[in-house]
C-alpha cells in the first residue's frame, strides 16, 4: 500500500487475516515521518507492517537510527525491505542496501528479519552479473549474523522467468525465502504505467508482443495464472520456502478482497 491508501484499511480488517504483513512503499516525493504514520495506522488496524526503506535517501547514519527507533516505538515494525531505491545517486552515506545492513542499526533494534529486492528479469541499470554478485553477498551476510534473509521481487507478467531464477538460487544452496512480487488486480493501463516506471523487465514486453493475449488484458487483469503456475511448481518441490506479495495497483481494498477471494470462491470480489 501507499500512505495514500490508510483510509482503506478499516474495510481490509474484514477481508485480511490479523497480523497479514502489509508493506508500505516509499513514494518519490513521500516523507519518512508519512512512511512511519503509515506504518503506526496498519499497526493500529491489527496488521504487520513492513515499511520499505531506500538507502539512497537516507542523509546519513543518524537519520537511519531515527527511522528505525521511531518505527519501531510507534509501530512495533519488526521486519522491513531494504532497497537502493530508485535515486540515480545517494543523498547519503548508503548506495546499497548492504551499506545499510553493515551498520548495525537493524540488529541494535531488534529487527532480524529483513526483505530486499530479488531480481529474476534482470534490473535496467545493473548488469546481470552484478545483480547475482549482490544476491550472494546478501546471503553470506544473512548467515554470518544470524538475519532470517527473505528476496522480494519486483511485480512480472510471465512466471517463468521467476521459477528459473529461483530453481537457480536453490541449486547453489540459497534457502532463503523467495517471494514474488504480483501485480494485484488492475486496469492493463494501469499496469503498463507503473510497469514503465519501474523498469520491469522482460514479462512486460511479453505482453504487447503476443496480440491475443494483450486483447484479453484490455480491461482488468489479475494474477491468478501466475499464482498457479507457481503454486505448481512449488508442490513439486522445486522452489523451497515460497509466497507472494501483492502490489496494489488497481487499490489497497480490492487487492485484498481479491485475494480473499482467490483462496475461497464463495467471498466477495
Amino acid at each position: 500500500m501507499t500512505w495514500h491508501d490508510v483510509d482503506q484499511l478499516a474495510r481490509c480488517r474484514s477481508l485480511l487475516a490479523p497480523e497479514t504483513a502489509v508493506f508500505v512503499s516509499h513514494l518519490p516525493a513521500q516523507t519518512w515521518r508519512q512512511t512511519i504514520e503509515t506504518a503506526a495506522a496498519i499497526r493500529a488496524h491489527g496488521f504487520e507492517p513492513v515499511p520499505h526503506v531506500p538507502v539512497r535517501r537516507l542523509a546519513d547514519i543518524a537519520a537511519f537510527e531515527r527511522l528505525v527507533a521511531e518505527l519501531v516505538a510507534r509501530a512495533e515494525v519488526s521486519r522491513v525491505l531494504l532497497i537502493a531505491g530508485d535515486a540515480p545517486q545517494p543523498v547519503g552515506a548508503f548506495s546499497t542496501t548492504l551499506d545499510a545492513l553493515r551498520t548495525g542499526v537493524l540488529a541494535a533494534h531488534g529487527i532480524a528479519r529483513v526483505f530486499v529486492a530479488g531480481h529474476p528479469e534482470g534490473h535496467p541499470h545493473v548488469a546481470d552479473a552484478e545483480l547475482r554478485r549482490a544476491e550472494r553477498h546478501k546471503v553470506a551476510f544473512a548467515v554470518a549474523h544470524d538475519l532470517e534473509l527473505t528476496f522480494l521481487t519486483q511485480f512480472f507478467f510471465d512466471a517463468e522467468p521467476f521459477l528459473a531464477w529461483a530453481r537457480r538460487l536453490r541449486k547453489e544452496g540459497v534457502q532463503a525465502r523467495l517471494v514474488a512480487g504480483l501485480a494485484g488486480p488492475a486496469r492493463l493501463t494501469t499496469l503498463f504505467k507503473y510497469a514503465v516506471r519501474c523498469g520491469v523487465g522482460p514479462s512486460i514486453r511479453a505482453l504487447g508482443s503476443r496480440p491475443t493475449l494483450f486483447g484479453k488484458l484490455a480491461g482488468e487483469r489479475d494474477p491468478e495464472p501466475i499464482v498457479h503456475a507457481i503454486a505448481r511448481a512449488a508442490t513439486r518441490g522445486e522452489l523451497g520456502d515460497i509466497g507472494i506479495h501483492l502490489f496494489s495497483f488497481g487499490g489497497l481494498a480490492h487487492a485484498c478482497a481479491w485475494l480473499q477471494a482467490l483462496g475461497d470462491p464463495s467471498a466477495p470480489a
